[in-house]
């Protein structure tokens, strides 16, 4: 069975809305986009190159698809660019009749049956990133096996949750938790 790991930026009190830039999810007049920037350093950096550089597929939501698809087939050169552009992507999606990123795979229909599916097949460990929406489905139906969270000093009070509103109780032991100079906490939890 594949692992299925959650990465996911997070603020203070829960928020995962937008952390790349003021533009990445306007959703419910979302203003604080790019709330992550700051507190990036380079230890940050070597961490997320480590992720990347075991063999992976992708998998992602709408919103993070088109947001990484407009931005890395150009970034070459960029830490992760060559690791995410080779990767496998699997993209659900309800409105998306296409996927032009090289080695895309659309998903449709009953999404959490098709990663299901996935995750009996032979292969590399199935990253998800960011993906708010495709994130909730999957623990819903208990397909997230580690959660990645990148937990940063700051609150924002409103916005897009990882744990939002009709989330199973459930448990996670942390495996790991590694500090940042500018206070992010990167944590490991398993199920």
């Amino acid at each position: 069975m594949r692992k299925l790991a959650l990465t996911t930026f997070l603020t203070l009190d829960g928020v995962m809305q937008a952390p790349g830039s003021p533009e990445e999810d306007l959703t419910g007049g979302f203003a604080h986009g790019g709330w992550s920037m700051p507190f990036w350093d380079e230890g940050m950096g070597e961490i997320m190159a480590k992720a990347l550089a075991a063999p992976f597929d992708l998998l992602l939501g709408r919103k993070t698809y088109q947001v990484f698809a407009a931005h890395w087939p150009a970034a070459t050169g960029q830490p992760g660019a060559d690791e995410l552009n080779a990767a496998r992507k699997y993209v659900a999606s309800r409105t998306l009749t296409q996927v032009d990123w090289n080695n895309s795979v659309l998903l449709s229909g009953d999404v959490a049956g098709q990663v299901a599916d996935l995750k009996r097949q032979p292969g590399p460990e199935i990253q998800v990133h960011g993906s708010g929406d495709l994130a909730q489905t999957l623990l819903r139906r208990d397909l997230v096996d580690e959660i990645n969270a990148w937990i940063f000093p700051i609150a924002l009070g409103r916005g897009k949750r990882l744990f939002g509103a009709g989330t199973m109780p459930t448990t996670f032991t942390l495996r790991e938790v590694v500090p940042s100079s500018t206070g992010v906490l990167i944590t490991k939890y398993t199920r």
